[in-house]
């Protein structure tokens, strides 16, 4: 027994296609001769071009020379199908192909869009919230780029370009095999992949793109926890100047040190009510933002799996109640988890170094970390020595 909708037609879907780029606003590209380019071929691949010449003579003599047709059916035949695909093929031999991404760019920033979030009770989604930072990030700077120069795509064996005077967004671009789109002031390239529901994957590649990420992911914030994890906005709830004197000469410190140091640790402790954890916010919202650093706010669950990305070039990590993490090793609460050696690597730098060197964008990263905790005697020793942790300070008075 057989059913309809199981038969299929292998002309009928490209055929479909095609008529959709084309009612879509896509437009058959069309190769220019450029001379400088044909005398290359000929000085270059002299024996190549004319053997390639030589058989598109042939065939047309083959084809006007037939005998057993009336002369014009043998004209007829010129238009063939079979012809016009031996001209068209020649052709683009002689002619330049269309722009295309040089792929040993080494910024290379991609994402699948739209991120889909896979629940699971054992642990807190940081890969979904970390994809989904990316995602919005390679939109920003879609956005920043604004109309490129060009856009083509490659679908059966033609090439389209799209008028870039009638581009609106990405989201409304039909895409049915490969788009590529350039910007020339950026030198910078778009590739856009289309999967099945309405999926589409996104590839930046650039010889510098770290300052359009820079300018793409400006005053974002990102929480990890086991209770909810979100991208955002810093919000403090009280100004810096609210804090009492001594604080206040203490961020002054701060802030000189995020100026002049590439990796920054700082601790700040006291007892509960004391404005550790507002302090921290305060911090971030009206010092490191501005300064063009993405906040991520760990707690324990996340930080044990957290790694920082490596296409951001401004890092500052804000981990709350650290005595409870970064716990002393040669107790027997910490020999049940790697919390405190993952501590560790982010404050001596192995943990993200490491991740720079591996792929992807090559960039020279810059970190603060701000933790506090309610007291220093439960923290491993090794992360209290010189060279971890830069600044230390304790809040006395209550504040909240």
């Amino acid at each position: 027994m057989e059913f309809d909708y199981l038969r299929s037609n292998d002309s009928t879907p490209n055929n479909n296609n095609r008529q959709s780029l084309l009612t879509s606003g896509w437009r058959p590209f069309h190769r220019e001769l450029d001379w400088d380019f044909l005398g290359q071929l000929l000085h270059n691949d002299t024996r190549e071009l004319t053997q390639k010449s030589f058989n598109l003579a042939s065939n047309f003599a083959e084809v006007l020379g037939r005998n057993n047709y009336a002369w014009w059916a043998n004209l007829l035949s010129v238009v063939s199908d079979n012809t016009r695909y031996e001209v068209e093929k020649f052709w683009n031999y002689i002619t330049p192909d269309p722009q295309s991404p040089d792929h040993r760019y080494k910024d290379i920033l991609s994402t699948e869009t739209p991120i889909v979030q896979f629940v699971s009770r054992s642990s807190i989604p940081i890969d979904y919230v970390l994809n989904r930072l990316q995602e919005i990030t390679v939109l920003r700077v879609l956005q920043l780029l604004d109309c490129p120069d060009i856009i083509t795509q490659y679908y059966l064996e033609r090439d389209f370009y799209f008028p870039v005077e009638k581009f609106v967004n990405w989201e409304r671009l039909e895409v049915i095999n490969t788009v590529y789109a350039y910007w020339s002031k950026y030198d910078t390239w778009l590739q856009i992949e289309s999967y099945e529901r309405g999926r589409r994957y996104y590839t930046l590649m650039s010889t510098n793109i770290s300052p359009l990420i820079n300018k793409a992911t400006y005053d974002l914030a990102v929480m990890l926890s086991g209770y909810q994890s979100r991208v955002g906005k810093v919000h403090s709830q009280y100004p810096i100047r609210s804090f009492p004197a001594d604080i206040q000469n203490f961020t002054d410190t701060v802030q000189q040190a995020i100026l002049t140091q590439n990796q920054l640790a700082i601790v700040v402790h006291g007892e509960p009510g004391t404005g550790k954890t507002v302090w921290t916010q305060a911090v971030a919202k009206e010092i490191i933002v501005p300064l063009g650093y993405v906040i991520f706010i760990l707690d324990h669950d996340a930080i044990a799996n957290f790694v920082p990305p490596n296409y951001l070039e401004r890092i500052c990590i804000i981990i709350n109640e650290a005595d409870n993490l970064a716990q002393n090793r040669a107790s027997e609460v910490a020999q049940y988890n790697n919390k405190t050696e993952h501590i560790l690597g982010l404050l001596d730098g192995t943990l993200y170094q490491s991740i720079i060197d591996d792929s992807g964008i090559q960039i020279k990263q810059k970190l603060v970390v701000l933790m506090t905790c309610n007291t220093t005697e439960r923290l491993d020793p090794a992360m209290l020595r010189k060279g971890r942790v830069d600044l230390i300070y304790e809040f006395t008075e209550r504040f909240v």
